[in-house]
């Protein structure tokens, strides 16, 4: 009979030989391991860049259109334009990621951004405006889509949706402190001071970007081969999933651009008259992006994807119709409203999307990125076409169409799963 001290060695020895958890043989980043919280910092500061930069004039359109003497649909272009750009680079950007890499591409593209923004102060007309910002948002194409990839590469996927509302809620606070301090300083200086300064910022976050960005471990090559991209992207686009995701995304975005397009206009208009820093100011309300977003992995574990959209969805509604009062608290509270039923959104639906598909993520995140800003593109566009014609209830009417039709998307997948579902249980008998 063999001593008690054998059976024990043996015992040490089968647990040796198991397998370790997947967890434990996981290399890719989680929260509390290292390397974390410095990748969390360099892309929300990239997040911050980002939104300061694309939309550094949208504050400063009432000052723009009397520089330049043209009409508010005329002046939004300088926001539509960047927006428009990004839009239609960010595909094939995003495939330079799979080639090169997305660290390489994002500090090119980041790059690129930061020292057009240094040339948009000195503008000398609106057409050249538009066209320094187009190049702009042209650069920082290559930027969205690979900071997705990137995530959903190099941390664990439970941790994914929080890693990416991170960086959404760099993209808020980018959008807010950007639209804060252009209000401040073109009251004193004029606006060309004002976009000259946020220029100056997205340097100093582009260089911190850089240092702190982890090297990747899990990127592999793609090809670069057209091809190859094309069928990636077809296979992307047949997915219904997918696309139901890309259309939520343009949607909410479409409410996004064409509120905050607008916004400037009424609020320097009777009853409020307010001055150019404090509707800069009106801009903190994007704090509430920051938490909403940051807050929207909890949302989605609590009431699942759609349950999160819908709830994104009665935010945002409810905050378009409370900012149709006369009122200052009732504009503002409608646009917190609407800022964090947006941010939601976008995080629970861009996050969707880098957890659904399975190969050629960057081409995934690209084509969200895509719709997503083009319909802010719309969103702007349509937006100060409908205050030019109909007032803030114009503009409050064709937001409350694009949260009806995030609804009716919602909804039909909803209906899809079901049908899909009863399939699988008829087919198993």
């Amino acid at each position: 009979m063999p001593p008690a001290s054998s059976g024990a060695s043996a015992t040490h020895a089968v647990a040796a030989r198991k397998p370790s958890s997947p967890e434990a043989t996981d290399t890719r980043l989680n929260p509390g391991g290292p390397g974390y919280r410095r990748m969390s910092f360099a892309l929300f500061l990239a997040g911050v860049a980002t939104f300061a930069l694309l939309y550094s004039t949208q504050a400063l359109l009432p000052l723009v259109s009397a520089d330049f003497g043209v009409s508010a649909s005329a002046a939004s272009w300088t926001v539509s334009g960047a927006t428009g750009a990004l839009a239609l680079c960010v595909l094939p950007l995003s495939a330079l990621s799979e080639r090169f890499g997305r660290r390489t591409v994002m500090t090119a593209s980041l790059s690129v951004a930061v020292a057009v923004g240094l040339l948009v102060p000195f503008a000398p007309s609106l057409g050249a405006l538009i066209a320094l910002r187009a190049l702009q948002g042209a650069a920082l194409a290559g930027l969205p889509a690979s900071a997705m990839a990137y995530l959903a590469e190099e941390v664990r996927p439970k941790a994914l949706v929080a890693a990416i509302g991170l960086f959404v809620a760099g993209n808020s606070i980018g959008g807010m402190s950007g639209r804060v301090i252009t209000g401040w300083v073109a009251q004193e200086w004029g606006w060309r001071a004002a976009v000259g300064t946020i220029g100056v910022i997205a340097v100093a976050c582009a260089v911190a970007f850089r240092l702190l960005l982890p090297q990747p471990r899990h990127f592999s090559p793609g090809s670069l081969r057209p091809r190859v991209l094309a069928r990636t992207v077809r296979g992307h686009l047949s997915n219904p999933l997918l696309c139901r995701l890309y259309v939520i995304g343009a949607l909410f975005m479409t409410v996004f651009g064409a509120v905050y397009t607008v916004i400037g206009y009424r609020l320097t208009a009777a009853p409020f008259s307010l001055p150019q820093g404090i509707i800069g100011s009106i801009f903190l309300v994007y704090l509430v992006g920051t938490v909403s977003s940051a807050a929207a992995g909890k949302l989605v574990a609590r009431l699942g994807r759609r349950g999160a959209l819908y709830l994104a969805v009665g935010t945002t509604a409810s905050g378009l119709l409370l900012s149709l009062g006369d009122s200052i608290a009732m504009v503002l509270v409608g646009l917190v409203l609407i800022t964090a039923g947006f941010f939601a959104g976008h995080a629970v639906a861009s996050s969707s999307v880098s957890h659904t598909a399975t190969h050629g993520r960057a081409q995934a995140s690209a084509l969200y990125q895509s719709v997503y800003y083009i319909g802010s593109s719309v969103g702007g566009t349509l937006g100060a076409v409908a205050f030019h014609a109909g007032g803030w209830a114009g503009t409050v009417a064709l937001g409350l169409v694009a949260v009806l039709g995030v609804v009716s998307v919602t909804l039909w997948g909803s209906h899809a799963a079901r049908v899909q579902h009863r399939q699988t249980l008829v087919a198993a008998h």
